[in-house]
């Protein structure tokens, strides 16, 4: 019997040993090359979160990849890898431990995969009681329990936060900064990171750049269940405080207004706030991109088709914007459809993004002497060519102030005067102007060259009130035939939604995915607040 039971525990013992040997080679493990990270800190107070991830994996085999995520309030994006493949995505979140799983191809010793995976995370920017007037962000990318060899960390701020105005954490001052579509961007990078090892950083600035935020909780918030016989009333102390709050917190946007006009926009951002219609608007983009030789007309009727010039053909976003393009513009040539018709629904997209754009660049601006301010401009503008001593001097004058002199609803009776006794001589390179001629004049004697507009011949003059004539009818036909169906362009475009005031304000992110620029980061897991503690959870793999 005693040998019976011996024998019996050395089979247990065995077979525990071999479990645990079949476990052990079971776990794969893996090291990380990179961990990047870079956020976005979005008007309404939520943060765009891009993942930058390469996993090798070192030993058994590796199928998974979980990230943490700040808090509970976030939205998965969408996950590609190294190939453009789309990743399968999975919240693993558990209690307070909050994570987005990636599945990987399965990876064997010696392979590695490079992944990006990016969240919308809401309840990020909060009030900065250590800088009174002030809101910021702490986060602590996510740790992994191996080494990393490379952290990078970009941080795209608000527009109009900049050096002068941004705080950061004692010690862990920006390693670098540069701008990004006009926004101020602080960098840091690390080397060597050992297993679960954690690094915080933070950013505040004026709370003046952003729509909402964040207000610290106070007692009667943290408080245990059993007074939650007293939640009546402290639910009118909580809101009269608030009530309190928000006034205070408004006095500093007041106080800004008094700085005065905002400078800086195009015309095509002027045209939104002299109140150009959404058709006008689009108008003016396309004239600016004739004018920047990005576009052709090919025909007006029913409506604008367009082509595509070299070398803006089957360009990306980012190398349009290498080549000078606006926002705006690229929107605008995302709208071409193959055929060269304009997509009704893009079209409008890029206007409400102007829109928006353009409001963001206004806070904390007096918006009245904005206004006033780029009303002058045209007016300077007309005298730029009323001034000019000559037929050739005022030609070039107009089509230099082109898109300021569109938004002057006088302009077809201003040009007549401008150019009364005078020719409008053109070049043989104005696409902008030679669009018009051959919408005036359908069977046209001059063409230009549009191949090859520097061995052009000098086209014809036009008289002045014939010139007057094609502006004001170019314009006015291609605002109603910019689209097919102008009446869908218009009931598309509809005021922005307010965030959310639900306990989840996360949405889909605004940006799906991101190219790295200037040595940029592309992953991390974000803490709420520079004032209050946080725990942001770990990451893993399988």
């Amino acid at each position: 019997m005693v040998r019976l039971r011996v024998l019996f525990l050395f089979a247990a013992i065995l077979s525990l040993s071999f479990s645990i040997l079949v476990v052990h080679a079971q776990t794969p493990e893996y090291h990380l090359s990179n961990e990047w990270v870079k956020i976005w800190i979005n008007q309404d107070g939520t943060i765009d979160l891009l993942y930058d991830i390469t996993i090798i994996c070192d030993r058994g085999t590796l199928h998974w990849v979980e990230i943490g995520q700040p808090n509970h309030d976030f939205t998965i994006g969408k996950a590609f890898d190294e190939d453009n493949n789309e990743l399968i995505t999975k919240d693993t979140s558990y209690r307070s431990d909050f994570k987005v799983r990636v599945d990987v191809r399965d990876l064997s010793a010696g392979q590695s995969v490079r992944f990006n995976l990016t969240t919308n995370v809401g309840q990020m920017i909060w009030e900065d009681t250590q800088n009174p007037g002030n809101v910021g962000l702490q986060f602590i990318p996510s740790w992994f329990p191996v080494t990393i060899d490379n952290l990078r960390v970009l941080i795209v701020l608000p527009y109009g936060v900049n050096a002068s105005n941004l705080k950061t954490m004692t010690g862990m001052e920006w390693d670098n900064a540069y701008f990004e579509d006009g926004n101020f961007a602080a960098y840091w990078e690390r080397h060597n990171l050992s297993p679960s090892r954690k690094y915080t950083f933070g950013v505040s600035f004026p709370k003046d750049f952003i729509q909402h935020y964040e207000v610290q909780p106070g007692f009667l918030q943290e408080s245990a269940p059993w007074i939650i016989g007293f939640a009546v009333l402290s639910l009118v102390i909580v809101t009269l405080i608030v009530v309190f709050q928000k006034k205070k917190y408004h006095k500093p946007v007041v106080s800004v207004e008094a700085l005065g006009i905002r400078r800086g926009l195009t015309a095509v951002e002027a045209s939104y706030l002299l109140d150009l219609e959404p058709s006008m608007m689009v108008t003016e983009i396309l004239y600016s991109l004739l004018k920047k030789r990005a576009v052709w007309v090919t025909a007006t009727e029913p409506s604008v088709t367009l082509k595509t010039l070299p070398p803006f053909i089957n360009k990306r976003p980012s190398d349009l914007a290498k080549a000078s393009l606006r926002y705006y513009e690229i929107d605008f040539m995302k709208a071409i459809r193959e055929d060269g018709t304009l997509d009704e629904e893009l079209l409008a997209e890029t206007v409400m993004f102007l829109q928006r754009s353009v409001e963001e660049k206004l806070r904390g601006y007096c918006r009245r002497d904005t206004i006033d301010y780029y009303r002058k401009i045209v007016e300077n503008a007309w005298k730029q060519v009323e001034q000019a001593g000559t037929s050739n001097l005022a030609s070039k004058a107009y089509d230099k102030e082109l898109l300021w002199l569109f938004l002057d609803p006088e302009r077809r009776l201003k040009t007549e005067k401008a150019f009364e006794n005078r020719v409008f001589e053109p070049a043989p390179i104005w696409f902008w102007y030679w669009y018009g001629y051959q919408q005036y004049h359908p069977q046209p004697k001059y063409e230009p060259n549009i191949d090859t507009p520097a061995q052009a011949k000098s086209p014809p003059k036009i008289p002045g009130a014939d010139f007057a004539n094609n502006i004001a009818t170019t314009v006015e036909n291609t605002s109603n035939n910019i689209v097919s169906n102008l009446e869908k362009f218009a009931n598309a475009i509809v005021p922005s939604p307010q965030p959310s005031q639900a306990s989840k304000t996360s949405q889909k992110p605004v940006h799906p995915r991101s190219s790295c620029v200037c040595a940029c980061a592309a992953c991390a897991c974000a803490c709420a607040c520079v004032s209050c503690a946080c725990a942001c959870a770990g990451g893993g793999a399988g």
